[in-house]
Formats: C-alpha cells, sequence, structure tokens
C-alpha cells in the first residue's frame, strides 16, 4: 500500500515535470523542416535540402536519473513513456499573418538579389543574413540598390525569426530559429553561390 502510494505520488509529480520540459523542448528536427519549407517558398522550388545531408543537430541524450534503482528507476520509465511521444509530435507553426507577409515580401525581393547571389557579389553569413562579399562583382550603378536590398532582407530576416518564435508561444526560441535557419539557408543554397563558415568564405 505504501509502494501504491509512493508511486503515484511520485508519477504525479513527474508529470507536472514533464509537462514543463516539453513547454521549453525546442523541436530541432521539426525547426529544420519548417525552415526548408520557408526557403523554398522564398527561394523557389529548385532550392531543396541534398538528401543525405546530416542535420549537425545533438542526438538525443538518454535520460539519466538522480533517484537511482528500484522505484526510482520504475518512475522515471513512466516519464520516459508520457515525454517520449509527446516530444515526437512536436511541430513549428509558420502559419500566421505576419510569417505569410514576411515571406511574400522576401519572395519578391528574392528575384532582385538572385543574380548577385550568382556573381559572388552577395553572400549568406553564418549568423541567418546576407552581406555585400564583393563590391565588385556588383555594377556601379547598381550598388546603392543592392545596398538597400540586403538590408531589407536582413531586417526581414530577423524579424522572420522572432515571429516564429511568437507564433509558437517562445519568444526565446529566436536565438535557435535563427541559428537553424542559418544552416539551412546555407543548405539550400544554390552551386555557385558563396557562404561564411569559420570566418572564412566559401562557394558551394
Amino acid at each position: 500500500m505504501k509502494l501504491l502510494k509512493w508511486l503515484t505520488g511520485t508519477v504525479s509529480g513527474l508529470m507536472l515535470v514533464s509537462c514543463v520540459t516539453i513547454n521549453i523542448y525546442f523541436p530541432a528536427a521539426a525547426a529544420e523542416k519548417a525552415a526548408d519549407r520557408i526557403i523554398e517558398d522564398v527561394w523557389g522550388p529548385g532550392t531543396r535540402p541534398g538528401e543525405g545531408e546530416s542535420s549537425n543537430t545533438e542526438p538525443e541524450q538518454e535520460p539519466t536519473s538522480a533517484i537511482g534503482t528500484g522505484h526510482g528507476t520504475v518512475a522515471i520509465s513512466v516519464l520516459n513513456w508520457l515525454i517520449s511521444p509527446a516530444a515526437a509530435q512536436a511541430d513549428i507553426n509558420i502559419n500566421s499573418p505576419a510569417i505569410n507577409e514576411l515571406k511574400k515580401d522576401m519572395k519578391q525581393r528574392h528575384e532582385q538579389l538572385e543574380p548577385f547571389y550568382n556573381s559572388g557579389g552577395i553572400g549568406l553569413t553564418e549568423d541567418g543574413l546576407i552581406t555585400i562579399r564583393d563590391a565588385k562583382a556588383i555594377p556601379l550603378k547598381d550598388r546603392n540598390r543592392v545596398n538597400a536590398l540586403v538590408a531589407d532582407e536582413n531586417k526581414d530576416r530577423k524579424s522572420l525569426y522572432a515571429e516564429i518564435a511568437r507564433a509558437n508561444g517562445h519568444p526565446e526560441w529566436q536565438d535557435d530559429i535563427r541559428q537553424t535557419f542559418s544552416k539551412r539557408w546555407i543548405s539550400n543554397a544554390a552551386k555557385g553561390w558563396w557562404f561564411q563558415q569559420g570566418g572564412s568564405w566559401k562557394q558551394k
């Protein structure tokens, strides 16, 4: 009887903990899929993540228990059963009006930016933005316009990362969203485009 009461109380407590864990859990794999969908919408269907690419996400760690063995092991097993399905079903909402408006603006702007990705005049940065990489690759008559396009694109990208975090009820996810997009922009970039890695420029 004491065991039953202990187990019931422990499981109830762990269920509360599990709710907190689920609420703060950042679904990295779902975020990558969401980023790929947005990038495809903005850049067009020709940009898709390469097959077999590594997502560069850390493998999930096996939960450990400070309780040890015995009754604690049973309670942790119940907790794992409760958390795992919820984590597996985690998704990212990317369909808010604000996100859709940002995507539309970025898609229209991309038609003007694409020639300068192709020429190497602009490149993708490590922090999920873009920058002028080689001003000489941009005709003098276009430089002011391209500078303005880059500034507008970076403003919208920052807003996009913040809006996705807000749309999912987790403003604290903004940095994680930005980091995820940074990797996926580069992964989806067309052959010949330039990107930053480790402080250096590389070409796909």
